[in-house]
């Protein structure tokens, strides 16, 4: 059973994706289009946990057949570990293209962590969870993880900060990274400056229950056949998420950066919703004509986003004439071609959006020739 209604999910996240990450290197954008400093949540913080939920849907139908009857193989073990390490390995490159400039890789100070690192992470452990445990000791083991975050942080003590400490450096997961990870080779960016890692070891936990709650939802549609119950189902959990997310936050603030146990709550209310609303327009009232361009980009979600982020990285890592002040390519193409004459805060969002687009050319050429490129 393929679900079109995933494939426009996902296709609605990449294109959001590579909106808020071409958006977001302009000085000048939008509230919308930027991360939450550090506590909160705007529509920019929704997009990675989305792409974990939507992984965890898509798992319910990869291996239904071994969790209804058939004893997984190894090969089957094999298969989900090749996955899991292909885009681990594909989140190194990501991290070490066009390192200092040159077109080489410097392993001695390259960022072991990242977007695709965690999606790895937490699709392996997700897998083993699904395949392990019955139905029943998931839900038990997703709600102990989450809680048992949310104790870890606040109230272990990290020395030199004391309990409960949750910025950058002070909080226990930024700790344990420091305590795991090299130095040389954790994050700088984003006020971190090598004492943690947004996308770190111990925050990846919870992070598994963001494709836990995807796979639940998963479970649910599967269970039935369509109808409006469903998609009415999808949204009550959704509202009931957000909800609770929303006032866990009072006690343990949600934050993308450290991944708290409320922001998974909260962003998986907002996936059900949106999973909801596509599941009703699709696959209940087949209204499908609106969907076709996500679509065509969902199905080649992996090769957009790794070929997104490296277009990226050349602009903003190549400049344009020589000199000091030569411009980067990025800033270039940015005030000549959009700011001069839209603004700069329209100028970057209309520099995204042609960004979008051009990538959803790639995206229905690739889907034309048939070639869809997957882990």
């Amino acid at each position: 059973m393929r679900l079109t209604s995933l494939d426009v999910f996902r296709g609605i996240t990449i294109a959001g994706m590579i909106l808020v990450n071409m958006a977001g290197v302009a000085d000048d954008k939008y509230p919308p289009l930027d991360h939450a400093a550090w506590n909160g949540c705007t529509p920019t913080d929704l997009v990675f946990p989305f792409f974990l939920f939507i992984i965890g849907v898509a798992m319910t139908f990869s291996l239904s057949k071994y969790t209804e009857g058939d004893k997984p193989q190894s090969a089957v073990y094999w298969r989900i570990l090749r996955r899991a390490v292909i885009l681990f390995a594909l989140g190194l490159l990501l991290n070490g293209f066009w390192n200092k400039g040159i077109w080489t890789f410097d392993f001695s100070s390259i960022r072991l962590m990242g977007v695709l690192q965690r999606i790895g992470l937490a699709y392996l452990f997700a897998s083993l969870i699904v395949l392990k445990l019955p139905r029943k000791a998931q839900w038990i083991l997703a709600a102990a993880i989450l809680i048992g975050y949310w104790l870890a942080m606040m109230y272990v003590p990290v020395p030199g900060y004391g309990a409960g400490v949750l910025t950058r450096e002070g909080n226990l997961g930024a700790y344990i990274d420091r305590l795991i990870i090299p130095k040389a080779h954790l994050y700088k960016g984003d006020g971190f400056n090598f004492m943690g890692d947004p996308e770190g070891v111990f925050s990846t936990i919870p992070a598994i229950v963001s494709v836990l709650a995807g796979y639940f939802a998963g479970n649910w549609i599967r269970s039935q056949t369509v109808q409006s119950r469903i998609s009415i189902g999808l949204a009550l959990f959704g509202i009931g998420c957000l909800i609770v997310g929303w006032a866990w936050g009072w006690t343990f603030p949600i934050n993308k950066k450290i991944w708290t146990s409320s922001y998974v709550v909260f962003t998986s209310g907002w996936a059900l919703l949106l999973l909801a609303a596509c599941y009703e327009l699709i696959e209940v009232r087949q209204i499908r004509r609106w969907s076709k361009p996500f679509e065509i980009m969902g199905l080649n979600a992996i090769a957009l986003f790794v070929a997104s982020v490296l277009l990226i990285k050349i602009f903003v890592r190549t400049n344009i004439g020589t000199g000091d002040n030569a411009p980067t390519t990025y800033d270039w193409i940015y005030q000549n071609v959009f700011a001069s004459w839209a603004g700069t805060f329209n100028g970057s969002l209309l520099f995204a959006l042609v960004t979008v687009l051009f990538w959803w050319v790639v995206a229905a050429i690739m889907y034309r020739q048939r070639w869809f490129l997957k882990v």
